[in-house]
């Protein structure tokens, strides 16, 4: 039978695994530091199944990465509490510059018992898809402007230089068109 107690569980999220460490309330004991499980779906439907087995309440808290928030929606989909953590946010001790997987889970679950995490916004599935279509926007507008600049300097290294008004323009692709290089290999 479940404790009436609230379990803070503090994640190190990574693409092949999870570490995965707890913290009661009330309780001025060191976290518990439970072990890395795999990050699919069902290796952590087993991970609540074994909380939920030591107590009802849980408390989720992971650092925002690379990763994503899928294991937020995922989590709260459940009906269970979930935190999104900014790395920048969380409280470091002067001279603790040891980062390991196990050190970060304890640490999230000793901090989110402590109440000493701040919370990020997490975006909807739709602000998300939004802000890739523009980061993707914003990269091919950069690969672009890269890709012009190095003809225009590789035409310049060849002595071919365009003399109309404006690049890019649709004379400048005519004239483009019609540039033969000296060398079959260039």
């Amino acid at each position: 039978m479940p404790k009436a107690t609230t379990l803070f569980v503090g994640l190190d999220v990574h693409k092949d695994f999870i570490s995965v460490a707890h913290a009661e309330a009330h309780r001025s004991d060191p976290p518990v530091f439970v072990g890395a499980i795999g990050s699919a779906q069902a290796d952590i439907d087993k991970l609540v199944r074994r909380l939920h087995s030591t107590t009802a309440q849980l408390v989720f808290a992971y650092e925002a990465g690379p990763s994503g928030y899928v294991l937020y929606r995922y989590l709260t989909a459940k009906g269970l509490d979930c935190r999104v953590v900014a790395p920048s946010l969380i409280p470091k001790r002067p001279g603790d510059k040891i980062k390991t997987d196990r050190r970060d889970a304890v640490e999230i679950a000793r901090l989110l018992r402590s109440g000493d995490l701040t919370s990020v916004w997490v975006p909807g599935v739709e602000d998300e898809a939004i802000r890739d279509v523009c980061r993707a926007r914003d990269a091919a507008r950069v690969t672009l402007k890269a890709a012009k600049l190095r003809l225009k300097s590789f035409l310049l290294r060849l002595g071919l230089q365009y003399t109309g008004r404006a690049t890019w323009t649709d004379a400048h692709r005519r004239y483009l068109a019609r540039v033969v290089c000296p060398t079959p290999a260039q």
